[in-house]
């Protein structure tokens, strides 16, 4: 076996190991060099939330501190990064200042001795959103099918925040679900019943002083409007509504807009 194979090897179940705790990653791949380099396109490295490298190696210390910064980016916005790390003149002769990104690229200056050039890929590796989905009735039951096929890690165990939460209890326990659900900072939060129903239940959400806004925000009933009447055919549509709301946030997160 090379030694490009074991260290494939390492990071591969470094990567697993991860994924299995649901920790954030990163993978970051040399692309491309020019110059004198002390890592060749190919040389890989995998690195935490903090931006240190867990696995791999990307060459010397010239490229460190990009890489860093940009792995933090990365994560954070779950959108990928491409940085360039070249010598100040060459920066120069591009027309570009450390920091600055062009066209899709962030350049960044190498200070080192080597003068070389080095151009790497970050690609964030984030756990599958969750969804905490209240209730056994057959449309809780359908969308917990559904789901895991769309990404998404289906749990009963509620989170402090950034969790979907679904209350699909139709008539088992809907304010004492609906009173967890609003406690909780979950992102996204929906009620399966109809819009009659969750108004008489906001009065009593309001009488037990949970702010109105809280309560406005509820997506009640759950689900794009599809004309859904079957819990296969709901659950679809609540479905739809979740990907809306998290690629929307994903888009607000990187700045990115769709005419």
């Amino acid at each position: 076996m090379t030694p490009a194979e074991v260290l494939s090897s390492d990071l591969a179940e470094t990567a697993q190991k991860l994924r299995e705790a649901a920790q954030p990653f990163a993978f970051a791949t040399i692309v491309r060099t020019a110059g004198s380099t002390a890592a060749k396109p190919g040389a890989k490295a995998l690195l935490d939330v903090e931006g240190t490298i867990l696995q791999g190696w990307l060459g010397g210390g010239c490229t460190k501190g990009a890489v860093k910064r940009a792995a933090v980016e990365a994560l954070k916005n779950g959108a990928p990064q491409l940085i360039s790390v070249a010598p100040e003149e060459t920066l120069a002769e591009l027309g570009v200042t450390p920091g600055e990104t062009v066209e899709g690229t962030r350049f960044a200056r190498n200070g080192c001795p080597s003068r070389g050039t080095v151009d790497i890929f970050i690609e964030p590796c984030l756990p599958s959103p969750e969804l905490l989905i209240a209730g056994t009735s057959p449309v809780a039951q359908a969308l917990a099918k559904l789901a895991p096929g769309f990404h998404w890690t289906v749990t009963d165990r509620p989170k402090p925040r950034n969790q979907c939460i679904v209350v699909a209890t139709q008539g088992q326990g809907d304010l004492a679900a609906l009173k967890s659900a609003l406690s909780s900072e979950a992102s996204y939060i929906a009620f399966v019943g109809s819009r009659r129903k969750y108004a008489a239940l906001a009065e009593k959400l309001a009488a037990t002083g949970i702010a109105q806004a809280q309560i406005d925000a509820v997506h009640a009933p759950a689900g794009l409007d599809l004309g859904a009447v079957t819990p296969e055919e709901i659950a679809l549509s609540i479905l739809a509504q979740l990907v809306q709301h998290r690629r929307a946030a994903a888009r607000q997160t990187t700045g990115q807009t769709h005419a």
